[in-house]
């Protein structure tokens, strides 16, 4: 069965007749909507699971404005409408910097919200396969039509009202996370936590302390005693992305929790007993990775209680329609760019390209085409580099380097034009999110890191005049604090390797 998109909306709100009116618009839209009364509360929840719109009232105790700011810099792209009593044009500034996407000023009106909600949450009908018709939730966020998709989501919705682990492999930027997720909420555990640990990014000893918490005193600085993912799972699901990357002393822990499901926390000599779904994710064929012996066997085949491989979007290109109209439902407005059609020169680039970076890289593409462009049709027309990159079919770097000397293979103008047009991108960035570097960096799909090395090049080479694009001018002379430029990284951050070129779009 194919259902509309079930936006997923968090209302952050402690008055009731606020509450109460917004509630009521959102059904008429066909959300799915979720009370929290606080903002710690509400904080636990964003990490907990995706969102698609947050209400948040800024002057609820317990600091509205410091929940907008942590949503900015941990989920740029979730858009925060701010609900204030307040309506003066100072307070509105503040909020706006802080990360609000909206404003609506108390008393609330129905026309307001509604206008509101009708720009921020999805216009366009994307299909979505159902998770359960029985108990009428919805998939979140899996576009698509293709037989390959649908088979995918047929196995997963099988999966989901089981207790059996379940082991999702695919490339990376397929989806596989997203798909975990719909396992959880279509499944007898979706009331409870779902707690997700990147098993990729941390060593084996911080990921031990990560999944199973420690005792106080365990370590240096372990100054109280600290649950670990396990244990906050308990009830629910606990996702391990990227599970073949662990070690065989940590493969050997989590064999013992998931045929006893108990463990002892680090440090500590009491069992602690929890009940969790484990779903695991990896890019990696971890069959091949046993045969290699580089992953247990016993954890292979508990892990692998259904395997379901997430096909790469290459195998399933009919998708890449649906995935463009839903990601510029998705970034048109934060660009205040509305779309009306897709260019067909594009759309058969698009169609024609193998994306190596799967979903994850078609999402970039679109969203530096609706930055760089103008106009009601969505084109490549202003970023002939990401032209090249589709035309050619290979994965190459999607922002070109001129040789040294700044000239490029076709001349000494290409490598200027393209950087040039590159530099316009990140300053429209700038310009529509004010100089905010950490919401320019979202828009863009690079990191803040990425968007400050850019800045400090072409200052050094003088593509920036001295008032560079973060609004600040560059002091100089007596007094000028030493390499403090506006948009220099933190002095405990390390510089990019050499040779390395932060890329603007398809970081796959």
């Amino acid at each position: 069965m194919i259902q509309d998109i079930c936006p997923d909306v968090l209302v952050v709100e402690t008055e009731s007749d606020a509450t109460r009116l917004m509630l009521e618009c959102l059904a008429c839209r066909g959300a799915r909507a979720t009370v929290s009364r606080s903002a710690g509360d509400a904080a636990d929840r964003i990490d907990a699971r995706p969102w698609d719109l947050v209400l948040c009232n800024l002057g609820m105790p317990g600091g509205g404005l410091d929940l907008v700011r942590r949503i900015r810099l941990s989920q740029p792209d979730l858009p925060v409408v701010g609900l204030m009593a307040d309506g003066t044009v100072r307070a509105a500034v503040e909020a706006m910097r802080e990360g609000c996407a909206d404003l609506l000023t108390k008393p609330l009106g129905r026309e307001a919200v509604g206008a509101m909600l009708q720009a921020l949450l999805p216009a366009r009908s994307v299909p979505l396969a159902a998770a359960d018709e029985a108990d009428g939730r919805c998939l979140y966020r899996i576009a698509g039509r293709s037989p390959r998709l649908h088979e995918t989501i047929a196995l997963a919705k099988k999966a989901a009202p089981t207790s059996m682990p379940v082991l999702i492999t695919g490339e990376s930027g397929t989806g596989k996370e997203l798909l975990s997720y719909l396992v959880h909420r279509a499944s007898r555990r979706a009331q409870g936590p779902y707690i997700r640990v990147n098993c990729a990014a941390l060593s084996d000893t911080l990921l031990e302390s990560e999944l199973f918490g420690h005792e106080r005193g365990a370590f240096t600085g372990a100054i109280a005693q600290r649950k670990g993912r396990f244990e906050r799972a308990h009830g629910g699901t606990l996702l391990l992305d990227e599970i073949s990357e662990t070690g065989p002393r940590l493969q050997a822990e989590l064999l013992r929790v998931l045929e006893q499901q108990d463990f002892e926390r680090v440090g500590g000599s009491q069992a602690v007993s929890v009940n969790v779904r484990v779903i695991s994710t990896s890019n990696r064929d971890v069959a091949r990775e046993v045969h290699a012996g580089r992953f247990r066997t016993d954890l292979y085949w508990r892990l692998c209680g259904l395997h379901i491989a997430v096909p790469p979007l290459r195998d399933r290109k009919e998708d890449i329609p649906v995935l463009v109209w839903h990601f510029v439902n998705q970034f048109a407005r934060e660009v205040r760019r509305p779309i009306t059609g897709l260019d067909p020169e594009m759309m058969d680039l698009l169609l024609r390209y193998d994306w190596p970076g799967n979903v994850r890289q078609l999402r970039n593409v679109v969203r530096t085409a609706l930055i760089v462009g103008d106009g009601p049709v969505l084109s490549l027309a202003g970023a002939p580099w990401m032209i090249a990159e589709l035309s050619s079919g290979a994965a190459r770097p999607a922002c070109p380097t001129p040789p040294a000397g700044g000239q490029a293979a076709g001349g000494a103008e290409t490598g200027l034009r393209l950087r040039d047009l590159e530099r316009q991108a990140i300053l429209q960035a700038l310009r529509l999110t004010r100089s905010h570097q950490a919401r320019a960096a979202g828009l863009l799909g690079i990191t803040d890191r990425t968007l400050r090395e850019k800045l400090r090049r072409y200052r050094r080479e003088g593509f920036l005049p001295a008032e560079d694009a973060c609004g600040g001018r560059r002091r100089t002379g007596p007094g000028a604090p030493a390499d403090k430029a506006p948009c220099a990284p933190p002095a405990d951050e390390p510089a990019p390797a050499q040779g390395e070129e932060p890329c603007l779009i398809a970081q796959a």
